[in-house]
């Protein structure tokens, strides 16, 4: 049987910790420790509720006075990694320490992120000092997207995204962006992709509040370099799939010369659990070269009994003048935690460079 995630934080790793601490803390007391972590209901406890408990039970064995707390979280970092520890997730308590503990304590929480977001990452922590304190961290952000090590860069970029998955929102940049925009100039020509990446996702998230914002970007970036190209690429992909008339254009894809015929649902009955199948075939009108984006939307039946589409993509490419090709797909109804599929009729649609034809049903049982 294979493990749970939440198993990360298992007796092996709080022993090997707890050895660290012996070493940094001064009076540390392991079994103690060791106790304090395993209390009652720690089995039942999830990931989330493991790091916090984590958090909280490491508080009680550092110093009260939150910048000597710092200092020793700083100690022992610097004794993970010459025990060999590298970044991993269980660390994670860390920032979380940081964002629980130190968001009264500014500037000493400040040099914090920027020194513990090299070991372990501080998007999430850094989220809660964006709220608290507006332009300020801001500021800082912005300071740190020119800084020497790329993780503190993807800090600035990743920890300012309006929509981060999995963490609090930033609600006065989903209204406007414009206090982040310097950051991702700063780093739209980063030389790390991880960096290049997460300035396209904060595009994409910008992008589903603010499209008119994406689009000037995407303008005003377009052809400085392959990889500035390949960032607006990702983080217009909401935009995309969404049909944005100007983004379509931007990339110029045109369904006017594309002829599109022959689409059938294969398998007009899917068991849940199996696939539904589909083919169409689509032609190049066009005397030139063009650039053919094919996707397809799942109408997929809800509850109360309305449809609600997403989008699948096929591929992105160049079709010779004339050329004809036959598309064949399946879309898996195999269970998944995500997605909840209800018996019934349910449709299906071919997207041709943003034109959406009109939809074929299908029924799952």
């Amino acid at each position: 049987m294979s493990s749970l995630l939440k198993d990360i934080y298992s007796p092996a790793f709080y022993n090997g910790f707890a050895d660290i601490l012996i070493k940094t803390v001064p009076s540390f007391n392991k079994k103690r420790f060791i106790e304090k972590i395993y209390q009652e209901g720690f089995e039942e406890k999830e990931l989330k509720e493991r790091m916090k408990h984590t958090t909280a039970v490491l508080h009680e064995f550092l110093p009260i006075d939150y910048p000597q707390a710092i200092l020793l979280i700083e100690k022992t970092i610097n004794a993970l990694r010459k025990a060999g520890y590298g970044e991993a997730l269980e660390f994670i308590f860390f920032p979380d320490y940081i964002a629980t503990y130190g968001l009264e304590h500014y500037e000493k929480s400040v040099k914090a992120l920027e020194f513990v977001t090299q070991f372990i990452t501080c998007e999430f922590a850094v989220r809660p000092f964006i709220l608290q304190y507006g332009d300020r961290m801001l500021q800082q952000m912005l300071a740190w997207s020119l800084h020497k090590s790329e993780k503190v860069r993807r800090l600035a970029s990743e920890g300012s995204r309006p929509r981060l998955p999995w963490a609090m929102a930033i609600p006065f940049l989903k209204k406007d962006p414009a206090p982040i925009l310097p950051i991702l100039e700063n780093l739209k020509q980063d030389p790390s992709e991880s960096v290049r990446r997460s300035v396209a996702n904060s595009l994409n998230d910008i992008a589903k509040d603010n499209p008119a914002v994406v689009i000037a970007i995407a303008a005003k970036w377009k052809g400085i370099s392959k990889e500035t190209d390949a960032i607006i690429k990702h983080g217009s992909r909401t935009l995309l799939k969404q049909g944005s008339k100007e983004m379509l254009q931007h990339y110029g894809l045109d369904s006017t010369h594309v002829a599109f015929s022959d689409f059938k649902i294969l398998t007009p009955k899917v068991r849940t659990g199996d696939s539904l199948e589909f083919s169409f075939a689509i032609r190049n009108k066009d005397a030139q070269p063009q650039t053919i984006r094919l996707e397809y939307g799942v109408h997929y039946l809800k509850q109360n009994g309305t449809l609600s589409k997403k989008v699948f993509k096929i591929s992105e490419k160049t079709y010779a003048p004339g050329e004809q090709v036959k598309i064949s797909r399946k879309q898996s109804f195999r269970l998944i935690t995500t997605r909840v599929f209800y018996p019934g009729k349910h449709q299906l649609s071919v997207i041709i460079n943003g034109e959406e034809y009109p939809a074929k049903a299908f029924e799952l049982i």
